[in-house]
Formats: structure tokens, sequence, C-alpha cells
């Protein structure tokens, strides 16, 4: 997410989505024999755990997008009440604000602010599982995304994006970039999703991440597979070193810009979605995130 990638329409098979594939309400899935949990937060505590997330803040640094990242009780909570229907438990939510003049700390002006949680010094792996089970808004320009990242110089630390979507709740997609196939990156795939059971209800966003081939899926379906072979062609394999995870949601940008061809009244934000937004909706659920490995 790091610098927005062009999706080229049938750059790569696209998927259709098994319509019994969505994961009913449920407790963190049963950890697989002979793997052991490394990370795991299902957002029952009270509160946000502050000792496994940072909450960002700052402008929009990246990507044209609008929003400044702020650290607020009414954009990044964990909740227990009718928000988290269809959750194990409580969930956190990360919920943009209409906020027209807000000033960042950068001494830009914005008018909405959103959400950036990571887990950058507190917990970051080499290889393993990571899982996010997530229910994202609808409406053009909204750009959720569940991602990792090295803590090196983008992009050659490599950067993993397990789920982005950008509003369209009938697909999500996953991608890699690195140096070579950074921005308009060719390593990338969408999965669609059926009507009843498309982005706006809880599915889990997963990539196996291994030495040599990552495996992204959504629920139990295999959106993509990328080996080491297939990376070096376009470029080096970054995928060695140590990565944080990342959960935040964009609003507008290039991204959305090149899906959705929106220029106003925000790049790729069109006005339909800043009511959304006023109106106090188009929010970003997630039940439980977790990373495990293999002993």
């Amino acid at each position: 997410m790091r610098v927005a990638p062009t999706r080229a329409a049938g750059a790569l098979a696209s998927l259709a989505f098994a319509a019994h594939a969505c994961v009913p309400r449920s407790a963190l899935p049963p950890v697989p024999a002979g793997t052991r949990v490394l990370f795991a937060d299902d957002f029952d505590a009270p509160a946000l755990d502050r000792s496994k997330w940072n909450v960002e803040v700052r402008g929009a640094a990246y990507n044209d997008e609008q929003q400044a990242y702020v650290d607020s009780a009414p954009t990044v909570y964990v909740t227990h009440g009718a928000e988290a229907a269809g959750a194990s438990g409580g969930v956190l939510v990360i919920a943009p604000r209409w906020a027209p003049g807000y000033v960042s700390a950068d001494g830009h002006r914005h008018d909405f602010v959103s959400g950036h949680l990571d887990t950058r010094g507190r917990f970051e792996f080499t290889y393993g599982t990571a899982s996010a089970r997530m229910k994202l808004p609808a409406g053009a320009g909204f750009w959720p995304a569940f991602w990792l990242l090295g803590t090196g110089d983008w992009p050659a630390t490599g950067e993993i994006d397990v789920m982005e979507n950008v509003g369209e709740p009938d697909w999500s997609s996953v991608a890699l970039h690195g140096p070579g196939y950074s921005g308009d990156t060719p390593l990338f795939n969408r999965l669609y999703l059926p009507q009843g059971d498309d982005a706006t209800r809880w599915h889990v966003y997963s990539v196996d991440w291994g030495p040599d081939t990552l495996v992204f899926r959504v629920d139990d379906t295999i959106v993509y597979r990328a080996t080491r072979p297939m990376i070096e062609n376009y470029g080096k394999w970054s995928y060695d070193n140590p990565k944080f995870m990342i959960l935040n949601l964009a609003l507008g940008g290039a991204y959305p810009l090149k899906t959705n061809g929106v220029r106003a009244p925000y790049p790729g934000l069109p006005a339909s979605t800043v009511d959304v937004i006023k109106r106090g909706e188009g929010k970003v659920y997630v039940d439980w995130v977790r990373v495990t490995a293999r002993r």
C-alpha cells in the first residue's frame, strides 16, 4: 500500500469465490497441529492493547490520500456492543470522520481523519501465517488494507499486501511490492466475491509466508501464489527479513482513483462516499488478528 499500483484488468486471472466459503461466527480458530502462535489479539479486552499495537499520528504522506491519521477514541477503538455483531467477542473499529480544516502535525490541512495501527517495534516476524478476520465498508474510495512491511527503506524492504479494497464490495485484492516491482506491480490478483457474501461480510484474509513461496487466501480459497522464481523474474526477493503488521483505512488516493476515475470533490473519493463518512458510517471491523508458524 506504500505506493499505489495501477490495477490493470486482466493482468492476472481473477478468481471467483465459492458462495459457501464465508467464515461463520467463531472464536479464534484452532491452532493447526505442528504450529505455534506467535501473535494473537481477539480484541476482547475493554480497550486496545497498546503493548501490541501502535496507533500512528501523521498527515497523508503517500498516494494522494485525503485523510490524516489520528489517535483518538472516536476513530480507533474497541467495542463489545452492537457493532461487534457476528464477531467472537469484541472488535477493533477504524472509523473515518469528517473533520474539515484539521491540521496534522506536519502542518497540512485535511478534511478527514482515520486510523492506522501497526506492530512496528512490538511484534515483527519472518515466515508464518498472518490472518485477520475483517468486515469492510462499501463506498467508492474507501481504501482499507491489511499488510506486512519491513523496517528498512521501501521498496527494498518488501511489502506484502494481504488484503486491499477500494470500496467495491464484490472483490478484494492482494499484491507484492519490492525492488523492480514497486508501484505498478505485476505480482497482483483479485478475488471476486458473490452477492450476499461480499466484503461487507466477515471474511478471513491471510497469507502463508515461507522462504520460497507466498500463498494468499480469503477464507479457504487461494487467491494467489507467488514463488521465489516468479518474483525474481521482476526483481529481488525481499521476503527474508522481519516484517510488522499494519491495519489501516485510507480515504481516496491513487489506487481508488485508478479504479473508479473520480477526481472531485477528492481524488478517488466521490461525494456519495463523503456523505457516508459524514453520517458516521464506512467503518472497518476487525474480529481478530493472529500469526502462527511451524514448530
